[in-house]
C-alpha cells in the first residue's frame, strides 16, 4: 500500500496518507474528495549488492603499486 501525499483543492491543506486500492481520499481538515496528488520523492532502503556513492576511492595504497590506491589485487 503505497503512501501518497495530498493537497486538498477546497482548503489547501497538504497530507500524506496511506491509499488502500479501493479507498477514496479525503482530506483530514475539511473532508473534500477534491484533491490534488503531489509528486514526491521517494527511498530505495535495504541491503544488497547496489552501488556504492560514498567517494571511497577504495584501496589501502600499501602495495606500492604504481597504478596507485586500489589499482592491485589486494583490494
Amino acid at each position: 500500500m503505497p503512501i501518497f501525499a495530498y493537497k486538498c483543492q477546497s482548503c489547501s491543506h497538504t497530507f500524506e496518507m496511506l491509499v488502500h486500492n479501493s479507498t477514496v481520499p479525503e482530506c483530514p481538515k475539511c473532508q473534500h474528495t477534491t484533491l490534488e496528488k503531489l509528486l514526491t520523492g521517494f527511498a530505495v532502503g535495504g541491503t544488497g549488492s547496489g552501488m556504492d556513492f560514498s567517494g571511497d576511492e577504495g584501496g589501502c595504497g600499501s602495495c606500492g603499486d604504481p597504478r596507485g590506491p586500489g589499482a592491485c589485487s589486494m583490494n
